[in-house]
């Protein structure tokens, strides 16, 4: 699995060949159960850094490109299933491809939820395929992050954050400011203390006001509520 793997590609393959097997390097995808309609629904909630999805997670992170979808493949045969993969997927992105600029390399993070709906709509048989692809993509965006510097999410310092009376207050004025590092550390403030709908409702305000990267700061926020929900 070296070589990059474009969704056409994806795409191509299993119309001309009708079965997973016809996907050539990848043909080991014909030896993996079908998802349900049942297996694929989410849950909201999923998206946390448990112990339990922990091993997963560095297992993306840590399998070279060119072995990983055929070790998710191994292990989904033995009982892994949609949810985890896509779980495991997203943090492993959120962790490891830096955010900022919005786009390039972060695209790894924002199709997720796009991948998961194109699998939604396909049939039981193909419905991995966008799935697989998002995995060798967060491969790629892994790669070119560490080209760059290796930037890694790192732990919240609980001794930098505003009592939680003063989180939403800090983080307006963060980012009315403009201050990158104060607003992540209001952020983890809000988030450890405030409701979900009243975090959005912030996030899509900032998220609307600059148009600068063909508007992908809406898109951010429109793909991380999605996702989340």
């Amino acid at each position: 699995m070296a070589a990059w793997i474009s969704r056409r590609r994806f795409v191509q393959g299993a119309a001309a060949g009708g079965l997973l097997a016809g996907l050539g390097d990848f043909g080991f995808m014909s030896k993996i159960s079908p998802v349900s309609a049942a297996e694929s629904k989410l849950r909201s909630g999923m998206v946390k850094f448990r112990p339990e999805i922990e091993p997963l997670v560095r297992l993306l992170e840590e399998t070279p490109r060119s072995a990983l979808l055929e070790e998710i493949g191994s292990r989904i045969h033995r009982g892994l299933s949609y949810r985890e993969v896509l779980t495991a997927l997203l943090l492993a992105g959120i962790r490891n491809v830096q955010p900022r600029p919005v786009g390039f390399k972060f695209h790894a993070v924002l199709v997720i939820n796009s991948a998961h709906l194109a699998s939604i709509q396909s049939s039981e048989e193909q419905r991995w395929l966008p799935i697989f692809w998002a995995l060798d993509y967060f491969k790629e965006a892994q790669a070119e992050d560490q080209q760059q510097g290796d930037w890694r999410m790192s732990a919240v310092d609980e001794t930098k954050l505003p009592p939680v009376s003063k989180a939403r207050e800090a983080f307006i004025t963060a980012m009315d400011t403009w201050d990158e590092s104060s607003a992540d550390t209001a952020a983890a403030a809000l988030a450890s203390s405030t409701g979900t709908f009243d975090i959005f409702e912030l996030l899509f305000r900032y998220g609307c006001r600059d148009f600068r990267d063909i508007g992908h700061k809406a898109i951010y926020v429109a793909n991380t509520w999605r996702a989340l929900g």
